[in-house]
């Protein structure tokens, strides 16, 4: 008898079975939702994805609704496989368990093996994604070859683009199941955080695949030059809104890859779109993965900064209302209302506030699992204590991501009609991200001195009468909402 293929909740795609005949196993464990805290669209979106995935594979499908997933596959007679975890625990229990048999990875277009040779060749050195990104490309053979004549662009207008929005994603009687199946459970005393709204991501292959088909064709163009882009009037510009689907799996980051290469082969988007899209899926998402294995994580709270303080309340609640700051309490307003910010607004407002402020890094880590719709353990881990608190930087970037108001400004259409001035350290109107930032520099001066471009900012404040002011003035700011 072919053995039973158990899919895990982020192994919901089509690529993760052999053929159309195999049986399938797919588990709820409730006790998970009760453990954390989660977001409320989160919890929807995991349990719609898991339904969705048993009704589309019918007969061939048992959805197992247990206290634990020991109890769910000793209930499960004959033969059980499993996909290579994506986490080490999950792992460890998996080779727990008798006769499961655990099988290669799927879901990631690099092989561990070739990976760790790449890593373990002599003269390496630190590991730097960069690095990594070029020898993938050459590895796999993609962006290679002549360069096609053309390229297609959209057109920006201000802080929007002018293209369709993407297709909508349409509730159905499972989304319906689901929500009554929450809402039971809240009035039983499971706690979540944010808004419940209509399910906003995919579900299904089906309809992840319709939005990679509407990001090729109508983003992707300008991901280029908007990607890193904030924007009060626009939150997607132009991003594709495919993350949740990678991390479900419901799409397969290959097959995505060799079609935005086939958008710039075509003529239909330029190539600094097109290898900036690849490169976050080849590139760091494939490099986090890999390093997520290849080397034990860094632990939480390990980090080189002084950063000691708690996550306070009207953060940890997404709270906008209480923010003045307008980038803050607008990124902060799209996690509660969506459970979603792409990844300059996680980078540049999220985590470089709570840098500034010292907020403890486990908890921050812990908060970005809990509170986005998108989020892994393997991905937060070491974007959040590696390039957001600086713990593990030298292993994960180049660059450190603690900037003031002033690149905020740049980037972003935020300042405009904020109350606080960007160009401003000190007084009433100073942005909390321009004096902050000048705060955690100075606190933590004897670190951050081999880092050229922040001792470079260090430089430039060299008054000790300024930055001492500065420094009483963010503590009295402390961690009150901007």
């Amino acid at each position: 008898m072919s053995p039973r293929r158990w899919l895990l909740a982020d192994q919901l795609g089509p690529h993760f079975l052999d053929d159309d005949r195999q049986p399938v196993l797919l588990v709820e464990v409730s006790e998970l939702f009760r453990r954390r805290r989660l977001h409320r669209q989160k919890a929807h979106l995991v349990l719609s994805a898991l339904r969705h995935r048993a009704a589309e594979l019918g007969d061939r499908a048992v959805l197992l609704r247990t206290g634990t997933f020991r109890e769910a596959l000793a209930s499960v007679d004959g033969p059980v496989e499993v996909c290579h975890p994506t986490t080490r625990a999950t792992l460890d229990f998996a080779r727990s368990v008798p006769g499961l048999t655990v099988l290669p990875p799927r879901g990631f277009v690099t092989d561990r093996a070739d990976f760790a040779g790449w890593a373990d060749r002599p003269r390496r050195g630190q590991l730097r994604m960069v690095d990594f990104y070029r020898w993938a490309t050459r590895r796999h053979g993609v962006l290679t070859g002549p360069a096609p004549a053309g390229g297609g662009a959209a057109t920006p207008t201000g802080h929007t683009l002018d293209v369709p929005p993407p297709p909508p994603v349409l509730e159905d009687d499972i989304d319906a199941e689901v929500r009554a199946d929450l809402d039971r459970w809240e009035r039983d005393g499971v706690r979540f955080v944010g808004r419940d709204a209509p399910r906003s991501e995919p579900a299904s292959h089906a309809e992840a695949d319709r939005r990679l088909d509407h990001f090729l064709r109508y983003r992707l163009p300008e991901f280029g030059r908007y990607g890193d882009v904030m924007s009060a009037e626009d939150p997607i510009l132009a991003h594709g809104l495919l993350s949740s689907s990678f991390n479900l799996g419901l799409l397969d980051p290959g097959v995505a890859v060799r079609r935005a290469e086939a958008a710039w082969r075509a003529g239909d988007a330029p190539l600094a779109s097109v290898e900036a899209f690849v490169r976050g899926v080849l590139g760091w998402r494939e490099f986090l993965w890999q390093l997520y294995w290849y080397a034990e994580p860094p632990r939480p709270g390990s980090d080189r900064l002084a950063a000691t303080e708690p996550l306070p309340q009207w953060f940890v609640d997404l709270d906008a209302g209480a923010v003045e700051a307008r980038c803050l309490a607008d990124v902060l307003a799209g996690v509660r209302d969506r459970g979603w910010a792409h990844h300059a607004q996680r980078l540049l407002v999220l985590g470089n506030h709570a840098l500034q402020r010292g907020w403890r890094p486990a908890e921050l880590v812990d908060w970005f699992q809990r509170s986005f719709v998108d989020s892994t353990g393997w991905i937060m881990n070491a974007t959040v204590l590696g390039l957001s608190q600086h713990a593990a930087l030298p292993r994960v970037d180049t660059r450190p991501y603690a900037v003031d108001g002033r690149y905020i400004d740049e980037i972003s259409d935020y300042c405009t009609g904020c109350r606080y001035r960007p160009d401003r350290e000190l007084g009433d109107d100073a942005c909390p991200y321009t004096g902050g930032f000048a705060a955690f520099l100075h606190r933590n001066r004897e670190t951050l001195v081999t880092d050229p471009r922040l001792a470079a900012e260090l430089a430039a404040r060299d008054d000790p009468n300024h930055w001492e002011a500065v420094l009483a003035q963010e503590e009295k700011r402390g961690g009150s909402p901007p």
